[in-house]
C-alpha cells in the first residue's frame, strides 16, 4: 500500500493482494474534502475498537477492512504509525486510517504546513 498526496488529492493505492483479502479498492479524495487529520501512534488499537469489519483482520498484527456500513476503512500493521482522516462529501466513505512510516510527514502536507 502507498499512500501519495499531490495539490488536488489524497491517493491510498493498495497491491492487487490487499484489494482482493481487504474487499476494496484504491481510495482517491479531493483534499478539499479531507478533514481532521491527524497522526495516529498506534493505529491498531483503533481499528480494533472501530465495531464489526469484514475484510483482512489479524489482531494486533494487520487489518485491510472497512466496516459494515463501509464507511470507515483500516489498512494499518503493528509497529507503524497511522495517517487518519475524515472525508467529507464521498458517501458511504467517512473516515480512513492507514498505516505508513511517513505519516507524519503527509500529515503536515494534507494540513497545508
Amino acid at each position: 500500500m502507498r499512500v501519495f498526496v499531490s495539490e488536488d488529492s489524497i491517493e491510498v493505492r493498495f497491491a492487487r493482494w490487499q484489494k482482493i483479502v481487504g474487499l476494496t479498492r484504491n481510495i482517491s479524495v479531493s483534499r478539499s474534502d479531507v478533514s481532521d487529520v491527524q497522526v495516529v501512534e498506534q493505529p491498531m488499537r483503533d481499528a480494533m475498537r472501530s465495531g464489526m469489519k469484514f475484510g483482512l483482520r489479524l489482531p494486533w498484527l494487520y487489518y485491510i477492512a472497512r466496516t459494515i456500513r463501509l464507511d470507515q476503512l483500516f489498512a494499518v500493521r503493528r509497529g507503524q504509525p497511522g495517517l487518519s482522516f475524515a472525508v467529507d462529501n464521498a458517501s458511504p466513505l467517512k473516515h480512513v486510517l492507514v498505516s505508513t512510516p511517513e505519516a507524519e510527514q503527509l500529515a503536515r502536507q494534507l494540513q497545508g504546513a
